[in-house]
């Protein structure tokens, strides 16, 4: 994209921040009296709501896995998210594709074999759309999950990265993914620093991936802190809620 400087002499992103930090990110969990659980997260511009509902009976029991539960995610960006204003069916590949992704990371951080013949629904929405939206849903999915009570192995953190001049830079935005330079997505368990989630949309030389993928590991770090903080915040709210009834 001509005539934008995406980072300035000083350092600096075109909103701002410098190269190393994420985006602000506002969490608030239970959202929906409807769901089992649910999270809705703002991640700069980027905003997300996700629903959790079981676990339940497999709908379809030809479906149904006799050791582990079955995971159904599904992804969607609303028509208003975008300037564009168009219609987006829930059926079109990308989203397909997206909602895929989420699924893998999801059954890679869920303990679904304590669940076994049972299903377990996730639907994420992408409300306002400005960059960085698998990673925001993997977050919105995580804080979900935990908020119905969901046995998982650790946090699910999602954040992305990219390469300017030679600069990683993380948690991009939409005017940084529209830049010239490669874009990576990932999520990882940060306790054991697995990676769950790894998408790539561009070549990158392999001398840069490792220092992108290092920047995009400790922007995962970044969001654990404050997926962990909202938790606790919201279980230490529902403690002062059920200590006031009872008094």
């Amino acid at each position: 994209m001509a005539g934008i400087e995406f980072l300035s002499p000083e350092g600096l992103r075109v909103d701002g921040r410098r190269s190393h930090e994420i985006r602000k990110v506002q969490c608030k969990m239970g959202v929906s009296k409807h769901a089992d659980g649910s999270a809705y997260v703002e991640q700069g511009n980027t905003k997300v709501v996700a629903s959790v509902y079981g676990p339940h009976e497999v709908l379809s029991r030809s479906k149904s896995l006799h050791d582990r539960a079955l995971i159904n995610c599904q992804y969607s960006i609303a028509a208003f998210s975008t300037g564009e204003r168009r219609f987006r069916s829930k059926s079109d590949r990308r989203s397909l594709e997206i909602g895929r992704m989420i699924k893998e990371a999801i059954e890679a951080a869920v303990l679904t074999e304590l669940a076994a013949k049972s299903q377990i629904d996730i639907y994420v929405q992408i409300l306002q759309s400005d960059g960085g939206n698998m990673c925001a849903c993997i977050n919105a999915a995580t804080l979900a999950l935990i908020d119905a009570g969901i046995p998982m192995r650790d946090f699910m953190c999602g954040c992305s990265a990219g390469l300017i001049e030679d600069t990683p830079i993380i948690d991009i935005n939409y005017l940084e993914e529209g830049a010239s330079g490669p874009n990576l997505s990932i999520a990882v368990l940060p306790r054991s620093e697995k990676v769950v989630l790894y998408y790539m949309d561009s070549r990158m030389h392999v001398d840069n991936l490792e220092k992108v993928l290092r920047a995009a590991t400790q922007g995962c770090h970044d969001v654990f802190g404050i997926l962990n903080r909202t938790v606790r915040e919201h279980v230490d709210q529902h403690i002062g809620v059920l200590d006031s009834t009872e008094s």
